[in-house]
Formats: C-alpha cells, structure tokens, sequence
C-alpha cells in the first residue's frame, strides 16, 4: 500500500479547507508540501511579522490565516501575534516546527516545551504524535478557531512526526465537521429590543467585528435604513456600512455615546475600546441591548437590559423584520439634529488643520491628502498612535473588511505586515499603510517581503521623530526621541521607489509618483513631533 507522510496530510487538509496561503520562515513546516499543492507561499523575515501577516490575511478575506514557524525561539517569535489575534478574535491557524519527540529532554537543538507557551496566547493548542491524525486534528484546529469568538489555534509538529508515514488507504477524512448554521435571536427578546428602540428619544447602534465575520453588511445597512438610528462601529468594523451614509456622525462620537438612552451593541464586546459601556464614557442611565454570538458577552462590564444570543446576520434580519413601518427613517429628529450639528462643528473646527500648508506638516493634513489620494474599496492600514487617532478623525471607510489596525491590545508594529497580509488576500486591491515612525521600526524590514513578492503597496510614514508626539516646548523626553530617520533610503537599498517630503503640497505628487512607479513604494512626510492627537483609547476624540 502507498505511504503518505504527516506533513502531506497537513497540507492536503489545509487544501480541503480551501487554504491558498501560508506565511512562513526557513525551517517551518509542512511548507514545501503546501507549495507543491501549489499553495502561495509568502517568506517572511521573521515569525512575529509572519503571524500579523496571517492575521490580516483572515481579516481581508473572512477566513483563517495560516502561519508556520521554525523550531524553539521561532515559534516563541509568533507568541506576540498570536496573542494580537487571540485579543482581536481572528482565526489564525499556527503550524510550529519543533525538536524531535525521541530527542527530548538531551537539550536537543532548540528544544522548548512549546505547547505552554502557546495555551496563554491561543484557543487550543494541540502536539501531533501520529501521522495518521493529521487530518482530525487540522479539522479540531479550525473547529476551534471558527467557533464563537474567533481566535487563534496552534498545532506543535515535532521534527520526528513530520516525517513519519502512514498506509494513505487507512486515512480517514473528517467530513461535515463544522456547521455553517446561523443562530437565530429570541423572537420575544427581538420583539422587546424592537419596542425599546421604537420608544427611544436618543438611540443608537454600536457594532463590532461580529458584523464582518458574520457577513452582515447588508442587513446592518438595511436595519439603519429602515429605522434611521444613527450608528457606530470599533475601529476594526469600520466600512460595514459605507461611512457617506447619512445617519453616520463621526464627529459626534463622544456625544452619541455620553447621550444615548437605548444603545443596541451586536458583535461588539463590552472591552476598553467601548470603554467597558461605563460611565463616564455612557450614560449612567443607557439601557443595552446587547447581542452577541457569545453567551459570555451578555451583560459582560455592563447590565445589559435585553441580551440576545444570536448571529449578527440572522439578528439584524429579524430587527428589521419587526420593525416593519414602526420608525421614520427620514425623520430629522432632535437627537438627529443634535448629532448632525456636532459633526458638522467639529468638521469646521479640524478644517483648518486638513488644509493647512504649516512646515512642518500637519498630520491632520497628511491625512486629508491619503484620504483624497485612496480608492474608494482601497484597503487601508493605520499603524501608531498619534497617527492612528489622526486617522480615526478623518480618513473614513467603505467596504468591509478593508480597513485594519491594531485592534484591541493596540500592539505597535503590525502596519507592515498587515499590509503584506491584506495585498496577499486580495492582489487586486489598492493597499495603503499609514503608520508612525516608530510603529514603522518593529517590522520595517518586512519592507523586503513585499519587495520580493512584487507587491504594489504604498507605505506612507507619518514621521514626527518620536514615539507619541512631544509634550511641551522642550527638548524630547530620552523615552520618546528617535530622530526624523530617513526610512525612504530604504528602498533604494531594496530596489522599491522612496520619497522624502517635508512641505505638505508636496505630498499629492509624491503619492502620485509612488503609485505610477508599479512598485512597493514608500513615502516618508516629516510631520509636527508636537501636534497630538486629542483622542482617548479607543474611540475617543469627537
């Protein structure tokens, strides 16, 4: 009978998942059997960057990223990763080479008890020890990154089981393991949340990235058109409903959420980047309605008056269903009014600023030019701090999924990688990464990967010469100073197109020439090491 070896086996399950990419380093496994079964094949300069670029990967196209590291300190370097998924519920699915399991305990070559050091940071973390398992446990290891929440998984491949050799007619291949059945809400709890809203003076819809993973963008929109509550999403939702749609008010933020009385919260978790749902952030007096996937988000940090288990998708059909002709959708209520004049000030007050032509320049400015250069579908990644706050205040969002940050730990350093990842997932697609100089030092040399790999993306540094903007009129704090370093040499080195801008009506013709160039292009704007964003964690800032 005809062997067939553990790493096959891994790679044909990846196969029958419909896996067409993996982020690997030198020494991982199961890659060349994935290439073979001609899967992409992105090489990486380092396991860390190689886990962010999986998980932007699964965040662009809705499903899992895979990730293979090398032995010992190399999967030690995808902790950081995974540990941004687990926090981000994204599906990542980690491959991680290791020593032999008939060689342990002799200090082997990079010998490391890795599965401990995986559970922390995963859902399930799993050591093969038989060839012939592969195939159930790759079907385990996508159960449980696809279950409510979403999050990371990892499977530890041993050097000695990689190789080993089952009878290929003795495999047996898990079918119908995962179900793609939709939960549907309480009907009388839907009918109460329906009620509460109706009877709302100053309501709201807050969602989160229970929306994309669930596809339901269109049922969302068609909820907000039929009810005409104004909504708002958390930085990783945003572009679920295109951000031109008239009952979204970004500069009333703060205001919608310190004065609404009926907020509905579906697929968002109650976490720092809603501020927990508390005061002083909310109302002491809001009543939530919140749904969710997840039983263990009902009433989590905050009493949720009506909590409803359901799909996001399923949950705004029967929203909207029950709503029927109970709400004026064009009614230009006072709460209405109240939120379209906040946001109308607050786009007069940062007017100036968008168009101002000070030397330095004004990030606010260097925004309005990436905002006014982007596509429309283009996928956009902010990485930073000051530039991520700035970003939030004025670039907005139309497609879903196609707008990625750091997410709920705000690690610094994913700009590059998440860049690779999202052009990875859709080649087709214009890739902007807007990132801090510092956030640009943890995985700048990814910048080779895209180079190698041909891929057309456009890094726009926002270099203000330090982490997080100065304080003050004097001299840079030693925790903060890094110097207006000139990243755009870099891609002389590596054979891209490099610009260096320093005067704000310069920085349309370099956009211009970076894209015309065909190449991975970056574009390094000195920017006021003072001016800070206004922005609190999170949401903050209107």
């Amino acid at each position: 009978m005809a062997k067939i070896t553990a790493s096959r086996l891994a790679a044909l399950a990846l196969q029958r998942e419909g896996v067409d990419t993996v982020f690997y380093i030198l020494s991982a496994p199961i890659v060349d059997d994935c290439i073979d079964l001609g899967m992409q094949a992105i090489l990486t300069r380092n396991e860390t960057g190689a886990g962010m670029m999986a998980h932007a990967y699964a965040r662009a196209t809705g499903k899992p990223g895979v990730v293979l590291s090398s032995h010992g300190p190399g999967t030690a370097n995808i902790v950081p990763s995974l540990a941004n998924a687990l926090a981000d519920a994204c599906p990542v699915i980690a491959f991680g080479a290791s020593a032999a399991i008939s060689q342990r305990h002799t200090d082997d070559f990079q010998e490391m008890d890795q599965i401990p050091m995986m559970r922390p940071v995963t859902k399930w973390a799993h050591q093969a020890t038989h060839a012939h398992k592969m195939p159930e446990l790759v079907s385990i290891a996508f159960r449980h990154a696809l279950a409510p929440p979403h999050g990371p998984v990892y499977l530890d491949m041993p050097n000695d089981v990689v190789g080993m050799q089952a009878e290929e007619e003795e495999i047996v291949w898990p079918v119908n393991y995962r179900t793609e059945a939709r939960a549907y809400g309480d009907p009388e709890l839907i009918r109460r949340a329906v009620d509460l809203l109706a009877n709302a003076e100053r309501p709201l819809v807050v969602t989160g990235s229970g929306v994309l993973w669930s596809g339901a963008s269109p049922e969302l929109e068609a909820f907000v058109d039929a009810t005409g509550i104004p909504f708002y999403t958390t930085p990783q939702g945003r572009g679920v409903v295109p951000e031109d749609h008239s009952r979204f008010f970004p500069g009333a933020r703060s205001m919608a959420f310190k004065e609404a009385d009926v907020v509905l919260v579906v697929g968002a978790r109650a976490n720092v980047l809603l501020s927990l749902l508390r005061p002083p952030r909310w109302s002491p007096d809001a009543r939530f309605i919140i749904a969710n996937l997840d039983p263990r988000e009902i009433g989590h940090n905050a009493p949720a008056e009506i909590g409803i288990v359901g799909d996001a998708k399923a949950v705004f059909s029967q929203l909207t269903e029950e709503a029927g002709d109970r709400f004026d959708p064009t009614a230009e209520t006072a709460w209405v009014q109240a939120l379209r004049e906040r946001d109308t000030a607050r786009a007069e007050q940062t007017a100036a600023l968008m168009d101002s032509s000070d030397k330095p320049v004004h990030p606010l400015r260097l925004c309005r030019e990436v905002r006014d250069f982007i596509d429309r579908d283009a996928i956009l990644v902010v990485d930073g701090h000051e530039i991520l706050n700035f970003a939030r205040q004025s670039i907005p969002s139309y497609v879903p999924g196609h707008r990625i940050n750091a997410g709920t730990h705000g690690t610094m350093g994913v700009g590059v990688p998440f860049g690779i990842g999202a052009q990875a997932a859709k080649p087709d697609k214009q890739v902007v990464v807007l990132t801090g100089d510092g956030a640009f030092g943890w995985n700048g040399m990814e910048i080779d990967t895209a180079l190698r790999n041909r891929f057309p993306i456009l890094f726009v540094v926002c270099n203000n010469g330090s982490f997080t903007a100065r304080r003050g009129d004097g001299p840079p704090s030693p925790q903060q100073h890094l110097g207006f370093q000139r990243y755009d040499l870099m891609m002389d080195a590596f054979g891209g197109h490099g610009e260096w801008v320093e005067n704000a009506e310069d920085i349309r013709p370099a956009l211009d020439r970076a894209a015309a160039s065909g190449k991975t292009a970056l574009v390094n704007v000195k920017v006021d090491p003072r001016a800070a964003s206004s922005s609190q964690i999170g949401l903050g800032g209107h």
